[in-house]
């Protein structure tokens, strides 16, 4: 019975551990893949908020240069802008120039036709991210072009999708590895020695390393051409080395390289100095004579692991922070407003993070995956507590900050991407301490009790069988046993008999040998038995030890706070790939203002056709937005600002208060998703109507308006 039970005990224990990590790894995965699935191919982290000629302008001669006006300063190569004519051929000299501030511009030949030109551009933002895009002008009048808008590479495809795959990658590996050592540090100093504690943290030094090459590797792809056979470019590599993200994903490598003698020292040296300790403090049981020269002995061991894990701390703390810096110093908070300020914040808000979700993870290890005999005990697990609420403290005043800084206002936090997207993530974090307080719950009801009554249970254990006639006892016993006394009487009484003797003596030699025998089976059953009996005690101990029921409910929760921190990483790394709202909202600003300052009226209306892929954005130019002749341009982008070619776009002109209208106006397609019309008529100004008939399939259409005052 004992035998058989023994084993489905460790089988269900194990097939519970294996369930809910599988359950986890499924929800890792679905995750990512809606991230990737959602994500758009290039984040504009820079944005275009002007140019001359302006986006759709028509213009009387043909300009020396075309310049380009961003929000913020980017980096430019010899083919970053260039202009092509009707036909598709090249008309820039190819060289961009800095014209002051944050505007660049390129040279164009002399001599150049009427017609529709394209301006493409490719640059890289101050923050690191690829920024690509497309308009027209016209010289003269518009004209039919073979250049097509279309969607640009830079950021997207299958290298884009690796990009940001090993970004999310290198930021877990970085909480495993920073949250993993603080927690063994500052709560468990016994989990230095713990096998499964020591494999999560060196899983994340060696995912963040395997990241931060790879994103090495598929930097130059990833912000250049798009393509997968540039990935191992040498050349594209040396250009990258010779970036500021290159310059940051170098530094991580050789900081790394420190945090390997790091772990080398946690689980090595310190692991074998904590055990030692442990040691010296249960041999100083006995007492007697030496007991002086042992408390000296623990006085001194103790005083070098209070100076050897201050050690560990000073330099943890200062590659942790050095890592951080690694993605400060060359994203977000690397440009914008307070630069200065904002990197060091950036810098405490990703330790803040990797001690909390990093120490999460630690925990779950240590509950489900920890032998019996070095299990968590409560005072590691409250002290973690305390480490992950003044973590959480941080955490909230870092990124109140970064929140201001990066969105700026009410509208950008409700009406930008990025605001929407950092809603969730605050959304996610509340719903992390909700579960962490019910966590803190189960760690103020948990006891040493059970583990006390395991431990006395197996003692006892041990003792019954000690005193059983069965096992490794009694065949030892039987062992004993085995030679038998002879009666005197019987020995006077065959003392001179010599063939008595030699027969006596014969029969001796065969019983020697079967005993011999004898012995050598009955050592391997009491093996094999002692084995039986270990493995019923540290199943009969670990039953025990899940019996309590604060453990079981605090392991439940904090298997929850680690679900939802898998998915709170997954929105976080696509919060610091998407344009910040105060970035985009300042675009939309100088993009108005501009069209106001040279008469041309703009305006943006969303539409959804309710059909499949029905939903986008029309944008309504009319210049110069005045009585008489205009001409009119039409722009329909998809959600994710890319061109979306619509088989039919229509636009009429209501004028309600003079009973005007509605006057149709049918544009001709310029290009994808490009729409224009001359000479259309405003006969009186007024505040008109003006309604945008979309067509996106054979029977899906809407129309949408929007009123603006004209003339």
């Amino acid at each position: 019975m004992t035998q058989t039970i023994a084993p489905r005990t460790a089988s269900t224990t194990t097939g519970r551990v294996a369930f809910r990590v599988r359950a986890l790894l499924l929800l890792l995965l679905a995750v990512i893949g809606a991230v990737l699935a959602g994500a758009t191919p290039a984040s504009a982290h820079a944005a275009l908020t002007g140019s001359d000629p302006q986006q759709g302008a028509v213009v009387g001669q043909a300009p020396a240069q075309i310049s380009l006006t961003f929000s913020e300063k980017v980096a430019m190569s010899d083919d970053s802008v260039r202009v092509l004519d009707p036909k598709g051929k090249r008309v820039d000299t190819g060289k961009a120039a800095d014209l002051g501030g944050t505007t660049y511009g390129v040279k164009l030949h002399s001599g150049l036709p009427d017609g529709t030109f394209t301006v493409t551009y490719q640059v890289v933002s101050a923050d690191s991210h690829p920024v690509s895009g497309a308009f027209t002008f016209s010289i003269g009048a518009p004209s039919q072009t073979s250049v097509a808008l279309s969607d640009p590479a830079v950021g997207g495809g299958v290298v884009g999708a690796l990009y940001g795959f090993g970004r999310y990658v290198s930021y877990a590996g970085f909480i495993l590895l920073v949250g993993g050592a603080a927690f063994v540090l500052a709560c468990w100093q016994r989990g230095a020695g713990v096998r499964p504690v020591q494999r999560l943290v060196v899983c994340g030094w060696l995912t963040l390393t395997g990241a931060t090459l790879a994103l090495l590797l598929l930097r130059g792809s990833y912000v250049g051409s798009g393509k997968v056979g540039d990935i191992f470019d040498l050349t594209l590599l040396g250009q990258v080395l010779q970036t500021k993200a290159g310059a940051a994903l170098v530094s991580r490598l050789l900081l790394l390289a420190a945090g390997a003698l790091f772990i080398a020292v946690l689980f090595g040296a310190y692991a074998r100095r904590d055990e030692a300790v442990a040691s010296d403090e249960t041999d100083g049981s006995d007492g007697g004579d030496e007991g002086g020269v042992s408390d000296r002995s623990r006085a001194d061991a103790d005083a070098e692991k209070k100076d050897l894990t201050f050690g560990l701390a000073i330099g943890g703390a200062v590659v942790a922070a050095g890592l951080a810096a690694s993605w400060a110093m060359a994203e977000h908070a690397s440009t914008g407003i307070q630069a200065g300020l904002a990197m060091p914040v950036d810098v405490l808000h990703l330790l803040a993070v990797a001690v909390w979700l990093g120490g999460l993870s630690t925990l779950l290890v240590a509950l489900f995956r920890a032998p019996a005999e070095t299990q968590i005990d409560a005072v590691a697990v409250r002290r973690f507590s305390r480490v992950a609420f003044a973590s959480v403290t941080v955490l909230a005043a870092t990124g109140i900050y970064q929140s201001w800084r990066q969105v700026g206002s009410w509208s950008a936090l409700t009406g930008t991407w990025y605001g929407q997207l950092l809603l969730v993530k605050i959304g996610l974090v509340a719903v992390l301490v909700g579960i962490a307080w019910i966590s803190r719950r189960w760690t103020a009801q948990l006891s040493e009790a059970p583990r006390a009554k395991a431990m006395a249970t197996a003692g006892a254990t041990v003792g019954t069988t000690a005193g059983a006639p069965t096992g490794a006892t009694a065949l030892a016993g039987q062992r004993t046993k085995q030679p038998t006394k002879v009666p005197a009487s019987s020995r006077d009484s065959s003392s001179g008999d010599s063939s008595s003797e030699d027969s006596n003596s014969a029969g001796s030699d065969s019983r020697d040998s079967n005993s011999r025998d004898s012995n050598s089976g009955d050592s391997r059953r009491a093996d094999q038995l002692a084995r039986q009996q270990a493995a019923v005690a540290t199943a009969r101990q670990k039953r025990l030890r899940d019996a309590d029921p604060a453990r079981a409910g605090l392991r439940r929760s904090v298997l929850a706070e680690t679900g939802v921190a898998v998915v709170l990483l997954a929105v976080t790394t696509v919060l610091t790939s998407t344009e910040p709202g105060r970035t985009e909202e300042a675009a939309q600003q100088a993009t108005t203002s501009s069209s106001q300052r040279s008469g041309t009226l703009s305006l943006k209306l969303p539409f959804d056709t309710g059909g499949q892929d029905g939903k986008g954005t029309a944008e309504v130019t009319l210049d110069p937005a005045r009585v008489g002749g205009n001409e009119m341009h039409v722009f329909v982008e998809r959600p994710n600002g890319k061109a979306f070619d619509v088989p039919e776009v229509k636009v009429a002109f209501t004028l309600e208060a003079k009973k005007i209208g509605p006057l149709p106006v049918t544009p001709d397609r310029i290009a994808t998703g490009h729409w224009s019309a001359i000479g259309v008529q405003i006969p009186m100004a007024g505040d008109w109507e003006i309604a945008v008939t979309v067509r996106t399939s054979d029977i899906d259409q809407t129309t949408v308006t929007k009123n603006a005052k004209i003339g």
